[in-house]
């Protein structure tokens, strides 16, 4: 990864707009990685990713930061919810199975790429059995003349797209899965399978033609890939390169819940994180992997709780807090317009599905922008998900009477279109402004 922290702020100005600060310290973050996989070994071994917290009001962009700082450098990633663990002695998930699942989105992420080195090799050997099978299937049936050549040209043309063949599928066991010590799921049905040994399985399955190339060509580089080497390669880079983000941290302090009783386990929350934070062994399916060198960002309203009510110990495993700001108007029409993908574009070809040319004038969408940051002030702050509470409401008859067998129809949507369909909105802050 040889992006320097400036491009990679770049890549995340496409989808989110403003938190400068926060964008500015993952990428100095993410760099550090890879400077970090430069230095000597011994060195190396002693560097570990500063972590970072996070604070700021929902919808403004702090499980997008992360999500999109994944994609970027192509690294297995998870999110998790702090609420959904429990202390050790409560039934329900252990906080180990954060680095499980990021070791599950390693496995997948290593062999997608496996699965693309050797894709067309693969899809060669499908399309070989395909036509073998339709040569087979077709000349006894049709009684013709027909060649292998032949099936090969109509087959390239799509005219078998919808013809049903027959194909030999390996017979995977069922996946049974228990929960064992440590929170480990065990899937009865691999055990079962490797215990009976044998030659692999097979059972007939009745597919589409068009169908039957992907399953196929899976098959096939399920042969060529070797999976201990991607078992091996993905454990590392979950090792050297995961992100694991960890969000509603502000839920499991003292200050952040409701109530008494089985609460008490939030505090036994963070003192389980914490030996993940700073460096232990977890096992798993696939192996031993250490958590040292995980980068961990958490992320939290911390609306009631502060960040000084997380435990200290877990705090000093988090030396960077990073506050993100409220959105702006500003902010807003940024995101309605600017962003790649943004709200009003995918509105747009949504629509277009069913033959609506939707367009939207400048000042409908200053209007749409003032409104958002006038309901986030007047009542819950939901950030940019206030938009899609707007938008959702503004385009309902739109969105309603659109089928699609009409010719295209072009609506425009302006300040007026916007007022008349809003005006709950509208006359809901024109009346709170004089409320003393």
């Amino acid at each position: 990864m040889e992006m320097s922290p400036k491009q990679i702020v770049n890549e995340l100005d496409k989808y989110i707009i403003g938190q400068d600060e926060a964008k500015k310290m993952v990428a100095i973050a993410l760099r550090n990685r890879y400077r970090r996989s430069r230095l000597d070994r011994e060195l190396r071994d002693e560097i570990t990713p500063k972590n970072i917290i996070m604070k700021g009001p929902t919808g403004v962009g702090k499980t997008e930061i992360a999500r999109r700082l994944s994609k970027i450098v192509n690294a297995p990633f998870v999110k998790v919810e702090a609420t959904k663990f429990t202390e050790v002695g409560y039934v329900g998930r252990d906080v180990e199975s954060m680095v499980r699942d990021l070791v599950e989105a390693s496995i997948h992420l290593v062999k997608k790429e496996k699965f693309d080195e050797v894709k067309t090799k693969c899809e060669e050997r499908a399309t070989a059995k395909i036509i073998d099978i339709l040569f087979n299937t077709l000349k006894p049936a049709t009684g013709e003349e027909l060649t292998k050549e032949k099936v090969k040209e109509n087959y390239e043309a799509g005219l078998y797209n919808e013809t049903q063949i027959e194909i030999d599928v390996i017979d995977a066991p069922k996946q049974i899965n228990i929960m064992g010590g440590g929170g480990m799921d065990i899937n009865i049905g691999e055990i079962m399978g490797g215990i009976m040994g044998g030659p692999v399985r097979k059972k007939k399955k009745k597919v589409m033609v068009k169908d039957a190339k992907e399953i196929l060509a899976q098959e096939e580089s399920e042969r060529l890939i070797d999976m201990d080497s991607v078992n091996s390669e993905a454990l590392a880079r979950a090792e050297q390169s995961g992100i694991i983000f960890i969000d509603e941290i502000d839920k499991i302090t003292g200050k952040g819940g409701h109530g008494h009783g089985p609460d008490v386990s939030r505090e036994g929350v963070q003192r389980d994180i914490l030996p993940i934070v700073e460096g232990c062994t977890v096992s798993t399916k696939y192996g031993p992997i250490k958590t040292d060198y995980i980068l961990f960002i958490t992320a939290g309203a911390f609306h009631i709780a502060s960040v000084e009510d997380l435990i200290p110990e877990l705090q000093g495993r988090f030396p960077v807090l990073v506050e993100l700001n409220s959105l702006t108007k500003e902010d807003f029409e940024k995101i309605l317009t600017n962003t790649q993908n943004s709200q009003i574009k995918q509105y747009k070809e949504l629509l277009r599905v069913d033959n609506i040319d939707l367009e939207f004038t400048d000042g409908a969408i200053k209007l749409l922008a003032t409104l958002a940051e006038n309901e986030n002030e007047s009542h819950e702050n939901i950030g940019a998900r206030r938009l899609h509470n707007l938008l959702e409401k503004l385009l309902e008859d739109i969105s309603f009477n659109a089928s699609g067998d009409h010719p295209v129809i072009k609506v425009t949507i302006d300040e007026d279109y916007v007022e008349s369909h809003l005006k709950d909105n509208i006359s809901t802050f024109d009346m709170k402004k004089y409320i003393l």
